[in-house]
């Protein structure tokens, strides 16, 4: 499976979004089901104009979309949000990986190399030492 890159400005608003507690809280009550803005703005010791605040944020970041239903705003927790964010993680896994192998293997090419490098250079004189 070929999976498109996010990017940057995708990546900084799901981590925005996912860095405070009370959006993680959210998040978490409307994958149960979807829930009201006012219904969920009972759940925390804030203003409704907060929570709202709190659910826009992670409107933004794809992390939910609401629906209007009457005079509610349901909150639905998109499907496919945590996949985008496992894929930002898996990205920044991979490159690292990647760089860790890099220097392991440099490592490893010729250790005998550094030290007669290292010998050649004790024997200069000199300000260049």
């Amino acid at each position: 499976m070929v999976v498109d890159e996010l990017s940057d400005e995708t990546v900084d608003r799901l981590f925005h979004a996912l860095a405070d507690t009370t959006r993680r809280d959210i998040l978490r009550r409307c994958v149960r089901g979807e829930l009201s803005v006012s219904r969920l703005a009972e759940a925390y010791p804030m203003s409704f104009a907060a929570v709202q605040k709190h659910v826009a944020v992670l409107e933004r970041a794809g992390l939910v979309t609401k629906q209007r239903s009457g005079r509610e705003q349901l909150v639905c927790t998109d499907p496919e949000a945590v996949g985008r964010a496992r894929q930002a993680l898996d990205e920044l896994e991979s490159a690292w990986r990647g760089r860790v192998d890099r220097m392991a293997r440099l490592l490893a090419e010729d250790p005998g190399t550094e030290e007669n490098d290292t010998e050649e250079n004790d024997t200069t004189e000199g300000p260049e030492r």
